[in-house]
């Protein structure tokens, strides 16, 4: 089990990670709305989770990172049905990844 300053260390990895996905969703005009959407929903989620992250509550935190990381499966899911550029695809899963890798060692 990760201690407290270790997941809060990783969430700033994972939020680096969800803000360059929303950048490249941003900055390229053909993804399809239906990713642009769950990167916006995880983003903003990542905002919410960040006070939690500062809280020191170990369950609220694991519940945040669960939440994120179920939204990033729906976003990777949606990748693969919508088959985006190559560079977006690859942040998706990048996300994706780092929430899931996140939720293992926590759990």
């Amino acid at each position: 089990m990760l201690q407290t300053a270790e997941i809060q260390q990783r969430f700033k990895s994972v939020q680096q990670v969800v803000n360059q996905a929303e950048q490249v969703c941003q900055s390229d005009g053909s993804v399809p709305s239906e990713i642009r959407d769950c990167i916006h929903k995880i983003a903003e989620q990542a905002g919410r989770a960040q006070s939690v992250m500062q809280s020191n509550d170990q369950s609220s935190m694991i519940q945040a990172i669960d939440d994120l990381e179920a939204m990033g499966d729906e976003a990777k899911r949606v990748c693969t049905s919508t088959r985006p550029s190559p560079q977006v695809q690859s942040v998706i899963v990048r996300v994706h990844d780092e929430l899931s890798n996140l939720k293992h060692q926590l759990h």
